[in-house]
């Protein structure tokens, strides 16, 4: 393995490290943002992140990507594909580096570690991501608002929840609509009592990973709790952390442009600019009709089921 001196990384091949010694000398640096890169190809794809270019479309749903890479892991969504199968819980993966890091879940190998917070990853690149918490780095920025970002994940998933409107999944159960598939086959698991994830050290199971890892923390001691240094509360998420302390300090910093309130947390600005905007997120999924209020879309369903039932009969 060839180590960087300057920031620990390691590669296996001595022209990878030569590579990505640029990143430091900055060779091959952002005009936009001030990112470096290895060499020039990967400073080229990159400039499409500010530029809005795409010139990869899929040809079955017209998506357009910024490399071609992410075509060919898109396609695999249409084909269905998964070869790569874990052989220890059959988890099915469309791409081989899906199932590397599936397998360090099983072996619970954590190498890469912050020097800064000690905290742990099984790759490289989570830790590469993780430092720019320490260091302020935000090198993604919306077009739109300019906001900036850590990760191109969050910009990408900030330009659709805040700047797209559509939401194109809506829960046959209670007509609740959803702006990811994701996000609608996690919702429909309060319907269907579906717990996935289950306890090694008990009988509980949860809908949610977040609820098994904090059933592991609470009930088995298992992982590290967050304390606030101001009134000793504890915390099993950092971001439940942080919201806690801009409570203490007062700091409210999400603000509304169309009226002069502040909001601790980006949620409830959100909840507040629907006020606004008179969106009317929830949906019957019988008569497909709106409503802004998820209790009225509930009494509204019942009736609506019941009327159709009636008019079965």
């Amino acid at each position: 393995m060839y180590a960087c001196s300057q920031c620990e990384k390691r590669f296996s091949a001595r022209q990878a490290l030569y590579q990505h010694k640029n990143v430091h000398t900055c060779k091959y640096k952002c005009s936009e943002c001030g990112k470096s890169f290895p060499g020039s190809t990967a400073l080229r794809i990159h400039s499409r992140i500010h530029s809005g270019e795409k010139p990869f479309e899929c040809s079955l749903c017209s998506k357009r990507f910024t490399q071609a890479v992410h075509l060919e892991r898109h396609c695999s969504i249409h084909s269905g594909r998964k070869p790569y199968k874990c052989h220890v819980c059959n988890k099915a993966f469309s791409r081989s580096e899906q199932l590397n890091s599936h397998m360090a879940v099983h072996m619970g190998d954590k190498p890469y570690k912050c020097h800064v917070c000690d905290k742990a990853f099984r790759v490289s690149g989570r830790l590469s991501s993780h430092m720019r918490v320490h260091t302020g780095d935000k090198p993604y920025t919306c077009s739109l608002c300019n906001k900036s970002f850590i990760l191109d994940s969050y910009m990408q998933q900030h330009m659709r929840f805040v700047h797209s409107k559509g939401r194109p999944y809506h829960c046959p159960y209670c007509g609740k609509l959803f702006k990811r598939n994701v996000d609608l086959k996690l919702h429909v698991r309060i319907h269907t009592g579906a717990k996935p994830y289950s306890c090694r050290h008990c009988s509980e199971r949860f809908m949610r990973l977040r609820q098994l890892k904090i059933h592991l923390l609470k009930s088995h001691d298992e992982g590290t709790w967050l304390t606030c240094h101001i009134c000793q509360k504890k915390f099993s998420r950092s971001d439940s952390l942080e919201e806690h302390l801009r409570r203490h300090e007062g700091v409210k910093p999400y603000v509304y442009s169309e009226c002069p309130k502040c909001f601790c947390t980006a949620c409830e600005l959100k909840q507040h600019q629907l006020v606004h905007l008179g969106y009317k997120r929830f949906c019957c999924g019988l008569c497909c009709k709106y409503f802004r209020y998820k209790c009225s879309v509930i009494s509204h369903f019942k009736r609506c089921s019941d009327e159709q039932r009636c008019s079965d009969v």
